[in-house]
């Protein structure tokens, strides 16, 4: 049944028709599971291409038994905020678990990521305050920058010439990504440390898309590039990612958690996370730690898309990790090929404006540990030789705009 028109101070139907004529309006699909790198959708069975189940985890019989077992102790939620009653023995053994494999003194659990990055930001800024974020940074941390009293200045991506142009000394926050969610390409750490300590600002990484998947025991962006995490005053990490779970986390000093647990309102007057869902993280965090076989297959992977993309004539982003960003330009472009790959049987998505910069639009491709070589050389084969004759002129605006979505 066609919804009626609604009037009012909203122009929500102007708005919706918008999106559309320009091909960037969004729909909902159901699926009906996703299991090692396939994906069930109205009855038929895809390879998937699109999650961010990095090492193939989310299905992992362990976490599900850890998860069960979390249940049958602590019930299926928390019950109350974590200052209320929500706060649980297996919350604390999680965080506990997280400081040590991280090599921070403490860490405090957040709901999800998103909320993770708007408590940091908004806790700690004020009016005196600096932030200076990397252009391509996720929508968390962009949109509560610009609501926040404090001046932020945006830096073009990874330009650290232009980071240390702007820097005030010991006036607030340094923020980028581990490995950006869009590009899937890492931010400089040791720039970055070197650019903190010099200037006496905080520095925060958000390695949502790198840990579990980067480094010694897949540790994360930072002990891939062997930076010491006491040079960067606050990490935050998902659990959604490679982890296969759900949630997220800040960690840093001991006294940075105390201060949050004080201040940080997304913390103080949520529901906390259900105590068994920290029971199959923690269960996942005991499996990342020893998949470095799996990790190495999943480079394997990566290096066999990238060069047979390549041979092939398409355009990838500067990318070694799971993410892998096929360049199209146009939003229709995009649109049309995800189709063609879906009806060969291959879930991809087509990622346009606002989530990336007008004139990006891209097939976001990720791989996962639970692919396998035949599955890769069977997306090379539906992408066949690129016949796109030109890139997106959407818009001649500088493609390295805000990250919105």
């Amino acid at each position: 049944m066609k919804s009626p028109v609604v009037t009012g101070p909203f122009a929500l139907g102007a708005a919706l028709a918008g999106r559309e004529q320009a091909a960037l309006l969004r729909h909902r699909i159901a699926t009906q599971g996703s299991v090692a790198g396939r994906l069930q959708v109205a009855d038929r069975d895809y390879l998937n291409f699109s999650a961010n189940d990095y090492l193939g985890l989310a299905d992992h019989s362990a976490i599900k038994a850890a998860f069960k077992a979390g249940i049958d102790c602590y019930g299926t939620g928390s019950g109350a905020s974590p200052l209320v009653t929500g706060y649980s023995r297996a919350h604390q053994q999680l965080e506990e678990t997280l400081a040590e494999w991280l090599g921070v003194e403490a860490v405090l659990l957040f709901n999800c990521g998103f909320s993770a990055n708007q408590a940091v930001l908004k806790a700690l800024l004020g009016k005196a305050h600096r932030l200076w974020q990397d252009k391509l940074n996720h929508a968390s941390l962009q949109e509560m920058g610009s609501q926040l009293p404090c001046k932020m200045t945006r830096f073009g991506h990874n330009d650290m010439a232009a980071l240390a142009s702007q820097l005030e000394p010991g006036r607030g926050l340094i923020v980028s990504e581990g490995v950006f969610s869009m590009d899937g390409d890492q931010a400089p750490w040791a720039e970055l440390a070197r650019l903190a300590g010099q200037s006496g600002n905080w520095l925060m990484i958000d390695d949502a898309h790198g840990l579990g998947v980067l480094g010694p025991q897949g540790r994360g962006t930072l002990a891939a590039q062997r930076v010491p995490p006491a040079s960067v005053h606050i990490q935050m990490g998902t659990f959604g990612k490679a982890l296969g779970v759900a949630g997220a986390f800040v960690g840093g000093s001991r006294e940075l958690v105390d201060y949050l647990v004080n201040f940080a309102r997304h913390y103080v007057y949520s529901t906390h996370m259900p105590a068994a869902q920290a029971c199959a993280v923690s269960k996942s965090i005991e499996l990342v730690r020893a998949a470095d076989e799996s990790r190495a297959h999943l480079a394997q992977l990566i290096a066999r898309f990238r060069q047979g993309a390549a041979a092939l004539g398409w355009q990838l982003g500067a990318s070694n990790t799971p993410i892998q960003p096929l360049l199209v330009g146009e939003s229709t472009v995009a649109l049309q090929l995800a189709e063609r790959l879906r009806a060969l049987g291959l879930w991809v998505t087509a990622i346009r404006p606002p989530t990336v910069p007008v004139g990006t639009a891209r097939l976001r491709i990720t791989l996962s540990a639970a692919h396998r070589e035949q599955d890769i050389d069977r997306l090379l084969e539906a992408l066949g030789p690129c016949t796109l004759s030109a890139t997106s002129n959407e818009d001649a605006a500088d493609p390295r705009g805000a990250r919105h979505a």
